[in-house]
């Protein structure tokens, strides 16, 4: 333990970032405490990743087993399909408070000490904890901030937690509306929207930007639309927001153009999904003690090494990770952040490469990428004087797909055409979210299509969709 501290290390917050932090801070040798005023396992455990596929793995199984048509090509017949709701909740209930408790154990067996309260700093190396038995200080040699992040709520739109609610208690799934609208089409708008179509709810899905899922390629939504919207009990507004949403039975929405401001309609649903994002939770954590002044949009400001700045200084022995820094806001991003943060507190150089880290949503199919977008893509060619080249491949074409019966999916690979580098991929299909883990591993490495054209992969697998997108990229 360094000399004069409690600790070597603080983290407040016990979210995925908190605790992967912590698990590589007991690695490399740090006396470490964590601090957490709510669940352990923050957002992603309680309230996030983890019910949220819990539920859309039983509610797919559901869509699967009542395609009646698809299973009869694979030469299966079932009938009348029934699935308890509650049954399903208590799967994604059960599942977060099995992970929540892992995490917890894993923190105890490794010999971090768990403090149940409120943690903020108080000054340099400084921090102090409220707890119901009152306020205590500690210190630590570094400290690093881990608060997490909390569902954003556009003005007008009024939560009750029963008719119109977020994901904080979507993943609960305490009752199936018959009709529902959904505010957002990004990555929780449309696993919810998968989930409840699944489960029989009809859907009305508002997106105030110009086009649905506006975060993805456009091939990719395009597709995805196609397959995940139109053949579904989907309605959808585009280019249109949620001027005012009042809870109730039923909910009313006042609908109007986002450009013009000019009402559009008034709906009457029988609930309110509000997907619209989220936001640091980065009130209370004592920054001003520290002179450090948030962003504009209320973001902990780091460097790449994921020390805190201020006026653009990094501030000595305080670090941040996680939903709170606005980098990624992915759980497995916050942990490579801890990881990274940790590294560098140890005295060796690191940085976070957040060009190789995935995403997914996990619809039914799935929806992967890493990297940019062909969009993104161009704007740096622009900039730097080179030219982007694109290759794809289709799942209908895909062996083991066709075996499945699901061949709805595209793989697009996006690179630089003079050196062959691979600068995005994307991955619209069946296990999406696991076959992207070899272009993010490609990414990392910077290699070239001329490379990754020739390795060999197994067949019948989906992962020769990657394998037949670089070698048309090169012509193999």
């Amino acid at each position: 333990m360094t000399q004069g501290f409690d600790y070597d290390l603080v983290i407040i917050g016990a979210g995925v970032g908190g605790h992967g932090a912590a698990l590589h801070a007991v690695g490399c040798g740090l006396k470490t405490a964590i601090i957490e005023a709510a669940d352990m396992g923050g957002t992603c455990v309680n309230r996030g990743c983890v019910p949220s596929k819990a539920l859309l793995a039983a509610s797919g199984r559901v869509r699967e087993l009542r395609n009646a048509h698809h299973l009869q090509t694979l030469g299966i017949q079932i009938q009348n399909v029934q699935f308890d709701r509650q049954a399903i909740a208590n799967h994604a209930n059960n599942l977060a408070a099995k992970i929540q408790g892992d995490l917890t154990n894993s923190l105890k067996r490794l010999g971090v000490d768990i403090i149940r309260g409120w943690g903020k700093v108080t000054g340099t190396q400084k921090v102090s904890v409220t707890t119901d038995s009152g306020e205590k200080t500690i210190t630590a040699k570094d400290i690093i901030l881990s608060p997490g992040s909390v569902p954003f709520v556009p003005p007008g739109v009024e939560v009750d937690g029963k008719t119109v609610f977020t994901s904080d208690q979507g993943v609960k799934l305490e009752w199936l509306p018959n009709w529902i609208a959904i505010i957002g089409s990004g990555y929780i708008g449309l696993e919810f929207s998968d989930v409840y179509s699944a489960l029989g709810c009809e859907i009305t899905m508002i997106e105030a930007l110009d086009q649905l899922m506006p975060g993805f390629d456009r091939d990719i939504a395009k597709l995805a639309e196609r397959v995940l919207i139109t053949p579904r009990d989907i309605e959808t507004y585009v280019g249109i927001y949620a001027k005012r949403v009042i809870p109730g039975s039923p909910v009313v929405i006042e609908l109007a153009n986002f450009k013009t401001k000019e009402d559009v309609a008034v709906l009457e649903v029988d609930a309110c999904f509000v997907a619209t994002g989220r936001i640091p939770a980065t009130k209370n954590l004592g920054l001003e003690s520290v002179s450090v002044e948030l962003d504009r949009r209320n973001f902990i400001p780091v460097n790449d090494h994921m020390a805190v700045l201020s006026g653009g200084e990094v501030v000595p022995h305080l670090w941040a990770i996680g939903d709170a820094t606005g980098k990624m806001m992915l759980a497995h991003a916050a942990s490579a952040q801890g990881i990274v943060a940790v590294e560098n507190i140890c005295g060796r150089n690191k940085e976070v490469d957040y060009q190789s880290i995935p995403a997914a949503a996990f619809t039914h199919p799935e929806i992967s990428y890493v990297g940019m977008t062909e969009t993104q893509a161009q704007e740096k060619a622009t900039a730097e004087g080179f030219e982007v080249a694109v290759a794809k491949s289709y799942f209908k074409g895909n062996s083991k797909a066709l075996a499945e019966g699901e061949v709805d999916g595209i793989t697009k690979v996006i690179y630089r055409k003079d050196t062959g580098e691979l600068l995005g991929v994307h991955i619209f299909g069946l296990h999406a979210s696991d076959i992207i883990h070899e272009a993010s591993a490609a990414i990392a490495n910077r290699e070239s299509v001329h490379k990754l054209a020739h390795l060999v992969h197994a067949h019948p697998t989906l992962s020769e969709v990657l394998d037949e997108a670089y070698k048309r990229a090169v012509g193999v």
